[in-house]
C-alpha cells in the first residue's frame, strides 16, 4: 500500500520558514555573539591593564595582569624607553613576561623592545611576521686575472644608522632572548591568561595589506597590525594597535564581535583610523589613547575625538594624564564593574585635538616613525586649525 504524500510539500516549506525566521531573529539580535559570550570562562579575580606613559614623543606600551599572574607586554615604546618599561614591571612585581606582542615594526612601537627583551625573561613573543631588515650588503666582485685589487674602504666615521635599524636591533634580541616560543600572529587564535582571561587575535588576516590599498590614506605597516580583543567575564576590551581604517573595514566585512567596553584607540587617534561606522559597532564606554605630547602628526585628530564624543564615551590620554590603569572584576553587576584611574590630572582639554605637522601616510612617502624633540610652535598670530 502506498503512502500518501499529500502535505508532505507544505511541511517542508513551513520547515523551511520557521529556520529563515530563526536565522532572521538570531542575525538581528546578534545571538551567535551572545551564545558565544556563555562559553567565556568564569571570572576568578582581578584583571589589569597598563597603559604606560612612553612619552613625551610618540609610542605605545601596555601590560595586561591577569587574575593568575600571568602577564602580557604589548609593544615597548621607542628607542630609549626600554628603562621606563622595565621600571614599570619591576613597580608591578613582574620578574617574566609570560608574552610579548610586537604589534607592527615601526619604532614607536618595538624601538625599546631590544632594551626590554635584554632585561627581562620572556617565555613567548609574537609579531605580524612583516620584516624591514636592513638588506644584507652586496659582496665584493672578484678582480679578474692580473687586475689589481680595489683598495680596501676606510671604515666610515660616525655611522649613520639605516632607517630601518631599530628592526635589525628587534630581531637580534629576539634571537638572544632566549624565548622558548617565537611566533607569527594568527587571526583566530586564542590566548589563555588563566583565570578566565582570554586574548583573541582578530588582525591581521590574509592577503596583508599593501601600499595598493592605501591610496585613500593610511599606512601598509600600521594598517597590519595585530588586532587583539580581550574578554574576561563580562567585561571586553580591543587593543587596536596602529590599525587602519582599512583594518577597520576587514574587521566589518568578515562578521568578527567588536563590540567592547573599552576600546585603546587605534593609531594614537589619527584621522586615519576610528571611523564613524567601526566605532558605531564598538560602542565603547571609554577609549584609551596612547600618544605623545611631541607627536608631530596630529594625534589624536579632532575629527577623532569629536567622534568618540558624539557616542559619549569616556576618553583618556597618556599626553595629558601619563599612565593609565584600568582594573576590573569581570562580573557587570557588580559596585565596581571595571575602574580607570590616571597618573595625573588634565591641564588642557582632553577634547582638543593637536595640530599635525608631518602625514604618516603611505602617499606621502611615509617610511618609518620617529619623533625627535618637540614639535615647532606654531606661528604667533597665526595659529593653524586643528584637524
Amino acid at each position: 500500500m502506498k503512502r500518501s504524500t499529500r502535505g508532505c510539500g507544505c511541511a517542508i516549506a513551513v520547515v523551511l520558514l520557521i529556520g529563515l525566521a530563526a536565522g532572521a531573529v538570531a542575525w538581528k539580535f546578534d545571538l551567535v555573539n551572545w551564545w558565544r559570550a556563555q562559553r567565556v570562562p568564569k571570572p576568578t579575580g582581578e584583571l589589569q591593564v597598563h597603559v604606560l606613559d612612553v612619552g613625551p614623543g610618540e609610542g605605545d606600551s601596555i601590560l595586561i595582569i591577569s587574575p593568575t599572574g600571568k602577564s602580557v607586554l604589548i609593544d615597548a615604546g621607542d628607542a630609549g624607553k626600554g628603562k621606563v618599561i622595565l621600571d614599570a614591571l619591576k613597580r608591578y612585581k613582574i620578574e617574566q613576561l609570560d608574552y610579548f606582542i610586537a604589534t607592527h615594526p615601526h619604532p614607536d612601537h618595538i624601538g625599546g623592545a631590544d632594551e626590554v627583551l635584554n632585561g627581562i625573561k620572556v617565555t613567548r613573543i609574537v609579531d605580524n611576521s612583516v620584516d624591514l631588515s636592513t638588506p644584507a650588503p652586496s659582496p665584493t666582485p672578484t678582480p679578474k686575472k692580473g687586475a689589481k685589487p680595489a683598495p680596501t674602504p676606510r671604515p666610515a666615521k660616525n655611522k649613520i644608522k639605516s632607517i630601518n635599524a631599530f628592526f635589525d636591533e628587534y630581531k637580534d634580541a629576539v634571537s638572544k632572548s632566549g624565548a622558548q616560543f617565537y611566533e607569527r600572529v594568527e587571526a583566530g587564535k586564542k590566548y589563555d591568561l588563566g583565570g578566565g582571561v582570554i586574548v583573541t587575535v582578530l588582525a591581521p588576516s590574509e592577503p596583508l595589506f599593501t601600499k595598493d590599498h592605501m591610496k585613500a590614506g593610511g599606512n601598509d605597516i600600521n594598517a597590519n597590525s595585530i588586532v587583539l580583543r580581550l574578554d574576561y567575564g563580562d567585561f571586553s576590551m580591543l587593543f587596536m594597535g596602529d590599525a587602519e581604517v582599512q583594518t577597520e573595514t576587514r574587521l566589518l566585512s568578515v562578521g568578527l564581535n567588536v563590540k567592547a567596553d573599552v576600546i585603546k584607540v587605534g593609531h594614537h587617534g589619527s584621522k586615519y583610523a576610528s571611523s564613524e561606522n567601526f566605532l558605531k559597532r564598538v560602542q565603547p564606554a571609554a577609549a584609551i589613547i596612547s600618544d605623545g605630547e611631541w607627536n608631530r602628526y596630529g594625534h589624536p585628530a579632532q575629527s577623532v575625538l569629536d567622534r568618540l564624543k558624539a557616542m559619549n564615551a569616556k576618553l583618556y590620554r597618556t599626553d595629558l594624564q601619563g599612565e593609565i590603569t584600568l582594573t576590573t572584576n569581570g562580573k557587570r553587576d557588580s559596585a565596581k564593574f571595571y575602574e580607570i584611574k590616571t597618573a595625573k590630572e588634565a591641564k588642557e582639554d582632553i577634547w582638543t585635538g593637536r595640530e599635525g605637522f608631518k602625514d604618516d601616510s603611505s602617499r606621502s612617502g611615509f617610511i618609518a616613525y620617529g619623533d625627535f624633540g618637540p614639535p615647532p610652535k606654531p606661528k604667533s598670530g597665526n595659529p593653524k586649525p586643528r584637524k
